[in-house]
């Protein structure tokens, strides 16, 4: 059986190698100091530092975004995979989403009729349209900002970057062409060494332009990153009021689920104030270890008003409190309005 070999152009492979060991020799000679480099002018200097800048900047900015946007690494690294071989990201719930269907289970758990059940209820409903306005800004952000961005570096700065590339192998081939026809000796060798002097200045001009062309470019692009910048701005305006209003409405709906009748809270124990107002007294009491023990008494309020002598005298019994935090004695629900919290 007769196999085909692919062609193999061994005069190109010879002029590739020997292309290449000249740059090699060229460039190790500029290391040393042993031989003179083209350089290149300052406008062509400026645009090059503007473009590597572009670059590292806008890889920053992707990075940061996307820690962002999406704050485990690990989901970062998964969405990247996943790009890579379905094209698309995977499907999963946010960190809001799991907190509200295990607030959703608990409160049913506790009992949904129950005031902490159905608070649990509704706050884990209100962290799942969280989550789920989280998600639809994370796509968002991606679509008009990121992406952007991304195509743009795998674009325009790789074009840019491969362009430079070949420029500096012509700008080492044109310098080694200058020594070669420096060190001709003979009249054959020097027409020759110009020969190829001149072949690699047209193409190494040719080249410059084309790169000045590119980096010139980077300017217009910024333009168009500042209408994605915007794009982001506008997506966080609207994912931040969407929270704002599902909060609002949330704090809205438990304050409506508070109990209406006045409480008093001492010691993080809630007293029920249904009778009106009361009069709090402050003692100090010997325990059964000789210790004194401050304590705070709640007198059950009178319907004649709020003294001392009328409070002592009311038919209802005293409660007598353990005062455990110096700092905070009690909150007292004052006559003028039954939901005004005081602080004695």
């Amino acid at each position: 059986m007769n196999i085909k070999m692919p062609d193999f152009d061994v005069k190109k492979f010879v002029k590739g190698a020997g292309s290449t060991l000249s740059r090699v020799v060229q460039l190790t000679e500029e290391k040393l100091g042993t031989s003179e480099k083209t350089e290149m002018d300052a406008r062509f200097e400026h645009l090059s530092e503007r473009s590597d800048s572009a670059k590292l900047w806008t890889e920053k900015i992707v990075r940061d975004t996307e820690a962002a946007i999406v704050p485990n690494p690990a989901n970062r690294v998964e969405d990247f995979i996943f790009e890579k071989i379905e094209k698309q990201k995977p499907k999963r719930l946010s960190n809001l989403e799991y907190l509200g269907l295990d607030m959703i289970e608990a409160g049913g758990e506790f009992g949904q009729d129950g005031p902490y059940g159905s608070a649990l209820i509704k706050v884990g409903q209100a962290q799942q349209k969280l989550g789920s306005c989280e998600r639809d800004f994370i796509g968002s952000a991606g679509m008009c900002f990121i992406q952007p961005l991304k195509k743009f570096l795998d674009g325009e700065m790789k074009t840019i970057t491969k362009e430079k590339g070949i420029l500096e192998s012509k700008r080492l081939d044109l310098d080694a062409c200058k020594n070669r026809a420096r060190k001709a000796r003979s009249m054959i060798g020097q027409q020759t060494a110009e020969r190829d002097l001149r072949v690699a200045q047209s193409e190494f001009d040719r080249q410059a332009e084309i790169t000045k062309l590119l980096l010139e470019g980077i300017s217009t692009t910024q333009a168009t990153h500042l209408r994605h910048l915007h794009s982001l701005v506008e997506a966080q305006v609207r994912y931040y009021g969407q929270c704002n209003k599902i909060m609002s409405d949330l704090q809205r709906e438990l304050v409506s689920m508070r109990p209406p009748t006045p409480r008093l809270r001492v010691n993080s124990e809630d007293i029920d104030l249904a009778c009106g107002p009361p009069y709090l007294s402050k003692s100090q009491t010997l325990d059964s270890s000789q210790h004194y023990q401050q304590t705070i008494t709640l007198h059950p309020a009178c319907s004649s008003g709020r003294t001392k002598a009328c409070s002592i005298a009311s038919s209802s019994a005293p409660e007598t409190f353990s005062i455990i935090d110096d700092s905070i004695i009690a909150a007292l629900v004052a006559e003028s309005d039954p939901n005004d919290v005081s602080v004695l």
